[in-house]
């Protein structure tokens, strides 16, 4: 089973991207804006490369990448992707769009985006994927990922199919792919980061109208210093620090000792606030 791949950006060196690199910063983490922005690109890319010769008139299933309780920011990406290729599809007497969830089993603490190729297929190897068989019957599948940087993630999706006996016709679509193995795959750290270098970066991308949540910046978060975390903490409202906390608990990063400290500084804010209250 060989699926079809194809990226919008093939990144060949570090000078030019094909794309802002402080745009992806933002998108990466919680920038539903760009995430707009990437995700029609993607499809209308996916579309003229593609489908305008090609014409999938089975029922397609766009899955984003696996996620456990938070989606990842590729899940934002995924909606605009939708539908912009929705709108293609019905005009071209195709059928709109399914979509469905591959479930992950581990969450981890390490920035995956730092860590060599070697070091991320032994991170990546310990976990599990999971998907539900019976509804992909007999459907193109598509997978939908922003990066494509060492490949790993794309084996464990493969590793999946095939313990799966999964015979779909698969499509692994992405925004970006290091196709220059010279680069480091730390260049992927570069572009999350360009843009935000303290937690402090975060609060323009938060208060600017088009935030999400999404994994990095709850771990990014919970990863800060106590002492600027506490001030982070104190500029937010209520309904955000809430969210941030159930988020937490429901990807389990209470069990992580090095979100501990936060954690329980929000549940502290949390009690102090609906004692103010009452």
């Amino acid at each position: 089973m060989i699926p079809y791949s194809y990226s919008l950006h093939k990144i060949d060196n570090t000078a030019d991207f094909g794309f802002s690199a402080d745009e992806y910063s933002r998108f990466k983490f919680g920038d539903d804006r760009v995430a707009r922005s990437f995700g029609k690109a993607l499809a209308d890319g996916f579309i003229n490369y593609y489908l305008v010769d090609n014409l999938i008139t089975d029922q397609i299933v766009v899955i984003s990448s696996p996620y456990s309780f938070i989606p990842t920011a590729t899940f934002a990406m995924k909606n605009y992707f939708v539908s912009q290729l929705n709108r293609w599809l019905v005009e071209n007497g195709g059928l709109a769009v399914q979509e469905t969830k591959v479930h992950r089993t581990i969450t981890y603490k390490e920035d995956y985006g730092e860590l060599s190729a070697e070091e991320r297929l032994s991170l990546i190897g310990n976990d599990s994927f999971h998907i539900d068989k019976d509804f992909l019957a007999g459907k193109t599948l598509l997978f939908l990922d922003d990066i494509k940087i060492t490949g790993s993630h794309e084996r464990m999706i493969l590793k999946m199919a095939k313990e799966y006996g999964l015979t779909n016709e698969m499509h692994m679509l992405y925004f970006a792919e290091l196709v220059n193995k010279n680069i480091h795959p730390n260049v992927e750290n570069f572009l999350n980061y360009h843009q935000v270098k303290s937690i402090f970066d975060l609060e323009e991308i938060i208060d600017g109208g088009n935030f999400c949540f999404n994994t990095r910046i709850v771990k990014y978060i919970l990863n800060s210093s106590s002492s600027s975390f506490t001030i982070f903490l104190e500029r937010r409202n209520a309904e955000f620090v809430n969210q941030l906390y159930d988020l937490s608990l429901g990807n389990n990063y209470h069990t992580i000792d090095a979100y501990s400290k936060n954690l329980d500084l929000i549940k502290d804010y949390i009690k102090n606030n609906n004692y103010k209250l009452i």
